[in-house]
């Protein structure tokens, strides 16, 4: 059967080969090639003024702590397994929020299909969950009103083959912050920053929004209202082993990087891209490159999720989390 979502993707696939040759703005309102992090940060930092209240304010605490679950490069086609488990996980945890650290999906029309149905469906699950009475009893409540806690960042496969009109069609925005409000007096914030390094390179553009406090609204307040800075990237920073090859920000970028996450007083670095887990220091910020989460990379079950501890203290800790999930 045709749904109207199935023939929306066919049509933003027509688009996408009529105008394969162009690297503008589609009349569907998404960049359909030559994205270049310059044009995807231009693009996401517009999305992003116009959108940048709606889900980006979470309520932190209910009981001791809060925990949010990280994931990476999912890779996902026509099976959603993993990324199915990844988020039932979350919901049966009570998670507050999900990081997902790109290369969400192959760049294939059908798969978006598959990623998009499966948002919605435990959207719907999160809403039954946390919003019960008015999914039950409130004839104006609707879905759309429900913002899900799931942050992806973009990640290299996700704009290969014009795949960013696909990913940002569901996403809409490369890169976004959240806060999570932990404590009201004194004012107390925990900041969730999510970069766009999918090409390798933040960018001029991106570099520049840096520099000017676009992800750090309360950095230049006087005040010191951050309590924890959490960073997502795609692209790895550390190569997990010394004779592999790796693909890295360019060494300027790195340092900048890294002045950036000290400045922040960052506390925790989430890195994705080679498939290989790795953990290193320095200073007072931990960096874990996560494995790949995708059964065509690992079809053995394993500790391929992190789950990081918030305690109201202020304390953090963390721990790998399972995935059983195997094709049968």
């Amino acid at each position: 059967m045709v749904t109207m979502k199935t023939t929306h993707y066919i049509l933003l696939g027509a688009v996408l080969l009529v105008l394969s040759a162009c690297d503008k703005v589609s009349p569907i309102g998404v960049l359909v090639s030559g994205t270049g992090v310059e044009d995807r940060v231009k693009m996401s930092n517009a999305y992003y003024q116009g959108h940048k209240g709606e889900g980006s304010m979470l309520s932190g605490y209910e009981g001791d702590e809060y925990t949010f679950l990280v994931g990476a490069d999912s890779h996902l086609t026509t099976d959603d397994g993993r990324m199915r488990e990844m988020l039932q996980i979350a919901l049966d945890n009570n998670d507050l929020l999900m990081a997902h650290l790109g290369d969400i999906a192959d760049t294939k029309a059908e798969y978006y299909i598959i990623l998009e149905d499966l948002i919605d469906e435990y959207r719907e699950k999160y809403a039954k969950k946390y919003y019960a009475e008015q999914y039950l009893y409130d004839e104006k409540f609707s879905l759309d009103q429900v913002s899900y806690p799931f942050y992806p960042v973009v990640g290299n496969h996700d704009i290969t083959h014009n795949g960013w009109a696909l990913w940002s069609n569901i996403f809409h925005s490369s890169f976004y912050d959240v806060y999570v409000l932990v404590n009201l007096d004194p004012p107390q914030l925990d900041h969730f920053i999510f970069l766009d390094s999918a090409s390798g390179t933040l960018g001029r553009e991106q570099v520049r929004l840096l520099e000017e406090g676009v992800l750090n609204d309360y950095y230049d307040t006087g005040e010191k209202i951050i309590r924890h800075t959490f960073v997502f990237s795609h692209t790895n920073i550390f190569r997990p082993r010394s004779v592999e090859f790796a693909s890295t920000f360019p060494r300027e970028e790195m340092f900048f990087l890294l002045n950036k996450f000290s400045e922040w007083e960052t506390d925790m670095v989430f890195l994705g891209h080679v498939h290989k887990w790795d953990y290193q220091k320095v200073g007072d910020t931990e960096y874990l490159t996560l494995d790949s989460m995708c059964e065509a990379n690992n079809p053995q079950p394993g500790d391929y999720l992190v789950r990081v501890h918030v305690k109201k203290d202020g304390t953090i800790s963390w721990e790998k989390v399972r995935m059983n999930y195997t094709k049968k």
